[in-house]
């Protein structure tokens, strides 16, 4: 994966694996995974936090989320440390992401998970326990109107949750030998 470390997004809808291949690509990697979710979660014991973000539009409230992890990429990436950042990046944040790996002087890769067929989806969703602590749990009817307005964001590699995970696997694996 060469000298430099490598940043890697991990993006796509909920419950179409981006947890479960960001964790893999870490372990290839040997860095971390900085989740969306698990920032935003840490954030709900405080009501004065709370109240600010409800009163934020949706971009802006995702921005927060981001902000803190793009800082902490940063702390790895400066470190020699490659890191992967797991959570549901728009194209706005796809290029924070990139300006964020490249004022830090290391590679980036963007990965984007879908799910093609509805019925595995709404498997998925309806069969996990994340467990976050602060953090609900996702109900189908939550994902299926996040479906309804989600814009796929640019990037180098997609990949869908209907594939073997070990094909997966290997494919970003893959991407991340020759980014």
């Amino acid at each position: 994966m060469g000298d430099r470390p490598t940043l890697l997004l991990m993006t796509g809808p909920p419950a179409t694996g981006k947890s479960t291949l960001a964790e893999a690509a870490a372990r290839t990697m040997g860095g971390p995974v900085l989740a969306w979710d698990w920032v935003m979660a840490g954030m709900t014991r405080f009501d004065g936090i709370q109240a600010a973000l409800r009163e934020m539009n949706r971009p802006a409230h995702r921005s927060v989320g981001w902000s803190i992890l793009w800082n902490l990429a940063v702390a790895q990436l400066r470190q020699g440390r490659s890191v992967v950042l797991d959570g549901t990046a728009r194209a706005a944040e796809v290029d924070g992401t990139r300006r964020t790996a490249a004022d830090a002087g290391a590679r980036c890769v963007v990965a984007v998970t879908s799910c093609r067929d509805v019925a595995v989806h709404r498997g998925r969703v309806e069969g996990r326990l994340r467990g976050i602590p602060g953090w609900y749990e996702l109900d189908w009817d939550h994902v299926s109107a996040f479906l309804a307005r989600w814009e796929p964001p640019p990037g180098d590699l997609c990949l869908d949750a209907t594939d073997p995970l070990a094909d997966n696997i290997a494919a970003l694996e893959g991407s991340l030998r020759t980014a």
